[in-house]
């Protein structure tokens, strides 16, 4: 049990590496990546914020495993 909540907090701190790198430095966000009208968003402020919902959900998952991990309170 302890090796199927490890693998999910790898693949979730990769996802999270990801996530974090698609947000852009200056603001613009998906911005750039959703401007062509052809997206599933319907603006580029409902992009960015559904990528900062899933950033959340996917760090609050890391942390959490992390803590519970390193507590053992598993075992």
């Amino acid at each position: 049990m302890i090796q199927i909540f490890s693998w999910i907090w790898v693949l979730s701190g990769v996802l999270l590496i990801l996530l974090v790198l698609l947000h852009s430095p200056k603001g613009d966000g998906m911005g750039g990546i959703a401007a062509t009208g052809s997206s599933m968003f319907n603006s580029a402020s409902s992009a960015e914020a559904s990528l900062n919902k899933i950033t959340w959900t996917f760090l609050i998952i890391f942390l959490s495993l992390a803590i519970i991990l390193s507590a053992g309170w598993l075992s």
